[in-house]
């Protein structure tokens, strides 16, 4: 009896996590190496200008500091396979904390506002780019350009301080800082995220709105399509029928790697807004120089990354199978 053979979807996504996976410890090396040779010593900062050499030395043994570099990256990628990021540094002298109890409560905030986000622009984007490539050289779609230029040209520190300045001190409509406690409602939740949530849509919609107009524009000019224009049928028909579902492959690569960046590019937005997310998390442990809490941030980031740029891969393969055999 033969065994059921692998079809190319499923080849391809195994190739797809081990490439994945190896990227994934390449990363984890550059992470751990970039930040081992970061100017500064925990040790130092935490015991102040005043300890001594022997008390530094003796702080530095108990955190595990004296070890050796590989000792050290070894005893740390094994945690994390296994789930387990270490004891913060901040936890050195005192109670234990661990690594994901300070970044697994920021880290379900960062979901939920890239999620938020995700949920607004997308829908925006496929409709703007649909749009825009259904009235294509029209003054709307020329509009939608020039506004999708204006959002991918500026940074997004510099969005987000315009829509405070402009809705939350010139006209106090929204507030300035977002921050969240569980008792809120949902009201004041939507009010305190309205602009975190516009600052990080501003940008990724001008990019999938200018890649789903590219996409349907480059199909409308396929023979199907003319045949069906041929017939008579309705421009929203085409669009929505006959020319999205191959557009699909180009689309989906960028909504996935906008999503990413909706997780591992928060980081400006929830420092501006004093949101309690991850990036806020990563940014005070530099600051502050906790090392496996730094680690633990930057290995989420990019395990998010590549997965979702595997979504990305196995999307474009479902909708456009030939991918799945190369020439």
């Amino acid at each position: 009896m033969h065994s059921p053979a692998i079809t190319p979807l499923a080849r391809t996504v195994i190739a797809r996590l081990g490439s994945g996976f190896v990227t994934l410890f390449i990363v984890s090396l550059i992470i751990f190496a970039a930040i081992a040779v970061l100017p500064g010593d925990f040790a130092k900062v935490a015991l102040g200008r005043s300890a001594t050499p022997e008390t530094v030395a003796n702080f530095q043994r108990s955190l595990g500091l004296d070890r050796p570099v590989t000792e050290r990256y070894v005893s740390w990628i094994g945690g994390a396979l296994k789930g387990d990021l270490g004891l913060s540094f901040s936890s050195g002298s005192g109670t234990p904390r661990t690594v994901n109890s300070i970044i697994g409560p920021r880290l379900k905030n960062t979901l939920f506002l890239a999620a938020i986000a995700a949920l607004v622009s997308v829908p925006v984007a496929l409709l703007f780019g649909i749009i825009a490539a259904i009235r294509r050289n029209s003054w709307l779609d020329r509009s939608l350009n020039a506004l999708t230029l204006v959002g991918i040209s500026f940074p997004e520190f510099f969005v987000a301080y315009v829509l405070m300045l402009l809705l939350a001190v010139k006209l106090p409509i929204f507030y300035s800082l977002a921050r969240i406690t569980p008792g809120m409602g949902a009201i004041e939740i939507a009010e305190r995220l309205a602009l975190p949530v516009a600052t990080l849509c501003f940008g990724i919609i001008a990019h999938m709105m200018r890649m789903t107009r590219a996409a349907i524009i480059n199909l409308l000019s396929s023979p199907y399509i003319e045949m069906a224009k041929l017939k008579g049928t309705a421009p929203w028909i085409i669009v929505l029928r006959h020319a999205l579902p191959n557009a699909w492959a180009p689309i989906s690569a960028v909504i996935a790697f906008n999503l990413a960046y909706l997780i591992v590019g928060v980081v400006v937005v929830e420092v501006v807004f004093v949101y309690p997310g991850i990036g806020q998390a990563m940014v005070d442990a530099v600051r502050s120089r906790d090392i496996p809490v730094v680690q633990g941030c930057a290995l989420i980031f990019a395990t998010a990354y590549i997965l979702l740029n595997l979504l990305a891969d196995v999307i474009a393969i479902a909708t456009n199978p030939r991918l799945a055999h190369p020439r």
